[in-house]
């Protein structure tokens, strides 16, 4: 009881929780009183509790951004007051993929929404892949490729789970014409989170990025297909409150797309794959989960012949080569994974997860040809030769975890641990050698001997044990200055291989102001270790001309320090919604491992003999650019530089001063049926040198990436609020029909070089050029 004006003036507490539809809390929500200058946030768990003088009538203002506001008047309140409030979210059918604001990015992990990925064309039929690609820092030179280099990093730095689990890729993987489908089904995908650096401790042991994948739970019964020129989908869910059940199988044959290759003949790329998830609530309490993949990525091509001009307007060159023999890539994996799930109470959970990876690899050719390289301006013979390219690669691997990990919510604290147990095992047999010659004649690789250009032999096995742990707290509350939240944790590593134990701190601070709400600041930094997964152990010994592999038993896990500070500004145009990030980084790389880049074919040095840095500016502008649809464009500039055995600096492989990527939707007045997803990049070249050399000589580089696609669909139907009753049309939810047009301007983009020597011993870089411009047609039913 205080004095107010003369009268006694009562105080009142209003508290409860704040929820979305699906009944789960919303954090840090704003509660305040209408026309008053305070008020509270909701904890991690959704509670809140506001204390304030009771007048004749208070209206209390429940807030949040991606959700609809909502108010509630009492009259008269006194003592306390239990209030319970659900705030729906903001109607956004109409977007294909936005960034979800319901939180702020305080941390270094972005969530994502991928709600209509599949109507984006996508010419490596990977979805979610292809949305990370587009994102701030990332970077990726392949369409045929679903991997990404994000801030200087390479393909094997990226970490992804799916419910918390680890996946593996296969191996022996060369060229993206060979990666078939990835893991990740966006058919199946409820939530997405990625992080481009300072990312939090309950991820594993990776220095550049991680991708956290959410499958989701049907509650009732769902189901799509899909088919174009490139392959099909078809995907099942059902379920209840007890039960959900989701079954996919996909299909996919590129040899259509394969066809605008320079090298033509008979490709027969044919690449499948089942997966199923299930969830059984048993109890309230305890939850049973499993996970299951198997994939058969077959790759079968007989090349003819090969026609590619390459050179300037004033000095055109043309590499004519005609083929023999045949190349056969089949790579096997299977994956399982089984969850169990104990949540006492709502504040408090824990999880026994196991899983089993295995992958059965086999990368076999003889591809003989006969070249002719020629001066088109002066119609004059430069060189006349030959090649025979012979591999025989097996590697089997299989990869083991057991963990258990724990959360719990304690007021404004999010509390979360982990314990873990990996064991791995590969298998690898390796045989490849290549031969060349000019006229007939084979060409010396050295003064004294006449050998192959290249011949490698491997014969090794491994077997180790890693067992790992960490914790970690992420703090809210609100101050003075405004809503802040720091997260604090620590991961530890031993691996018995070289009994390398590594300890990892990692800690992010994020802050919205109270001047203005609408800004974001942060900052994260950590050391991130990354232990080597065997492509990274492969020491070789050259002895007369031969290559031989062995695995470095005094291998150590590299090491990167990050320091990103970030930005996030929340701003309306014309009404409409638009947020701008920018992020700055540094990223001090020691410990290296030295690797060349060919295609998607990393081999590295197998001993760690660099030091390095890595540092650069990402620009995101997302939001309505046209109302009710998303886009985003993004810019980036980045150095990456490393020193080897203590020389100069030098680029690394992945270095790219810039990258411009765009992804804009749009609808055509006046209707929804039409929609239009159009992709850009344009991204700086990267460096390259001629094959089986030292990364010293790194000293040429590619031509700039330029690409855009564009895809058209149109809505034959639309059942959503089951219009119609009866005939086939009730079993209907969406019809799309759709087209896209892949590389539209019809860019020649350079993969890659294959080098030729003429009889003079003159080197030639002939450019690998990637897909050209090609039509799919595609549709899509929803049940």
């Amino acid at each position: 009881m205080i004095l107010f004006n003369g009268i006694m003036a009562q105080n009142v507490t209003i508290k409860g929780r704040v929820t979305n539809e699906h009944h789960a809390p919303i954090e840090i929500a704003n509660i305040s009183i209408q026309g008053k200058p305070f008020g509270t946030i909701a904890d991690l768990n959704g509670y809140y509790s506001l204390t304030c003088q009771s007048e004749d009538s208070l209206v209390v203002v429940y807030s949040m951004i991606g959700y609809q506001t909502r108010k509630r008047t009492f009259r008269n309140p006194t003592d306390t007051l239990i209030v319970n409030v659900m705030l729906p979210s903001v109607n956004l059918e109409l977007q294909e993929v936005e960034v979800v604001d319901r939180e702020r990015q305080m941390g270094g992990t972005q969530k994502l929404k991928a709600d209509r990925l599949r109507l984006q064309p996508s010419a490596s039929g990977n979805g979610i892949e292809d949305m990370i690609k587009s994102q701030a820092g990332v970077s990726s030179n392949n369409e045929l490729s679903s991997q990404y280099n994000v801030r200087g990093g390479n393909f094997d730095e990226n970490s992804v789970y799916v419910n918390g689990i680890e996946i593996y890729r296969p191996l022996l993987i060369r060229g993206g014409q060979q990666e078939g489908l990835s893991f990740i089904n966006p058919d199946m995908v409820s939530a997405i989170s990625f992080s481009t650096g300072g990312f939090e401790a309950k991820y594993g042991d990776k220095m550049s990025s991680v991708l956290d994948i959410t499958y989701r739970k049907p509650r009732e019964f769902e189901s799509i297909v899909s088919a174009s020129l490139l392959g099909a989908n078809a995907y099942v869910g059902w379920g209840n409150n007890k039960v959900s059940i989701s079954n996919s199988v996909r299909y996919k044959s590129n040899n259509y797309l394969l066809g605008t290759l320079d090298t033509k003949g008979e490709y027969k790329p044919n690449f499948v794959d089942y997966q199923a998830y299930l969830d059984w609530r048993i109890t309230d309490k305890l939850n049973f989960s499993v996970i299951g993949n198997i994939s058969r990525n077959e790759y079968n091509f007989t090349p003819t012949d090969r026609t590619t001009s390459f050179g300037t307007l004033e000095d055109v060159k043309e590499f004519k080569v005609y083929f023999g023999g045949w190349e056969t890539d089949l790579f096997r994996t299977m994956f399982g994974a089984v969850s169990l799930n104990f949540t006492p109470n709502e504040y408090h959970q824990f999880t026994l997860q196991t899983s089993a990876f295995q992958t059965k690899e086999e990368e076999t050719y003889d591809i003989l040809g006969e070249y002719w390289l020629n001066d088109i301006n002066t119609d004059r013979s430069l060189g006349v030769g030959g090649y025979h390219e012979h591999a025989r690669n097996y590697l089997d691997a299989n990869v083991y975890t057991v963990a258990l990990t724990g959360k719990h919510y304690l007021k404004s604290n999010d509390l979360r641990w982990g314990v873990e147990w990996k064991r791995d095992y590969f298998s690898d047999n390796q045989r490849e050698w290549e031969l060349r010659d000019s006229a007939g004649y084979n060409i010396p690789v050295s003064d004294e001997l006449l050998k192959p250009i290249y011949s490698l032999k491997s014969s090794t096995s491994l077997t180790s044990n890693h067992i790992s742990a960490y914790i970690q707290d992420t703090y809210k509350f609100n101050s003075s200055i405004g809503v802040i939240s720091i997260n604090a944790g620590a991961r530890i590593s031993y691996w018995d291989w070289n009994n390398e134990v590594i300890f990892s701190p990692r800690a992010s601070i994020g802050l919205i102001p109270k001047f203005n709400r609408n800004t974001t600041f942060r900052f994260s930094t950590g050391v991130y270790y990354q232990t080597p997964f065997y492509k990274e152990m492969r020491d070789t010994i050259t002895t007369n001309g031969i290559t031989e592999v062995t695995l470095n038993k005094n291998i150590k896990s590299q090491r990167s320090i990050h320091f990103v500070l970030g930005y996030d500004y929340h701003f309306k145009i014309f009404r409409r919604n638009f947020k701008l990030t920018a992020e700055a980084y540094y990223k001090k790389l020691d410990n290296l491992i030295p690797y060349t880049l060919d295609n998607v074919r990393i081999v590295y040095y197998g001993e760690n003999c660099a030091k390095g840095y890595a540092t650069g500016l990402d620009l995101k502008l997302f939001g309505e650019f046209v109302p009710g649809s998303d886009s985003w464009i993004t810019f980036s500039i980045m150095d990456t530089k490393e020193k080897i055995n203590n020389g100069d600096w030098i680029p690394r492989p992945t270095n790219q001063l810039f990258n411009l990527s765009l992804y804009f939707t749009d609808f055509f007045p006046g209707t929804d049926r039409w929609k239009m997803n159009l992709q850009g990049v344009y991204a700086d070249g990267l460096p390259f040198s001629p094959p089986h050399t030292d990364r010293e000589k790194q000293i040429f580089k590619a031509p700039a990436y330029m690409r855009v696609d564009i895809g058209m669909s149109y809505r034959l139907l639309n059942n959503e609020d089951y219009i119609y009753r009866t005939g086939i049309r009730q079993y209907f939810k969406h019809i799309w029909l759709g087209i896209d047009a892949f590389n539209i301007l019809g860019i020649d983009n350079v993969n890659s070089y294959y080098w030729v020597k003429d009889i003079s011993n003159n080197n030639f870089a002939v450019p690998n050029y990637l897909t050209g411009r090609l039509i799919n047609i595609r549709a899509i039913l929803e049940l």
